[in-house]
């Protein structure tokens, strides 16, 4: 699987997205304080945040007995700028051409 593959298959899960929100909110959140926000067990949690780590979403530290988890946004930048953005250059520009057109019209 590429690695296109894995971060699709990681966002695809609505408790991932979760995940991610959560990360997105606050980063740096244990194990412990990820599973408050989802009602499943903490093996549960622990594979989703495993593909997450696999798809690099998620980074983890160590701090002492802790391991702290943090979103890393750059995938989903590449996603944005491979699969999103150029889809919406060509309706930006026509919004701005009828916006052009509206305000070049004499009332």
């Amino acid at each position: 699987m590429n690695d296109s593959d894995l971060l699709f298959k990681a966002i695809a899960d609505p408790s991932r997205r979760k995940l991610l929100d959560v990360l997105h909110e606050h980063d740096g959140r244990t194990l412990g304080e990820l599973c408050e926000h989802l009602a499943m067990a903490r093996q549960s949690v622990t594979q989703h945040l495993g593909l997450l780590e696999a798809a690099n979403l998620v980074t983890t530290q160590r701090r002492g007995r802790e391991k702290l988890h943090f979103l890393n946004p750059v995938p989903l930048h590449d996603i944005y700028e491979r699969w999103i953005r150029k889809f919406e250059v060509p309706r930006l520009k026509a919004l701005h051409g009828l916006k052009q057109r509206l305000e070049s019209e004499e009332p």
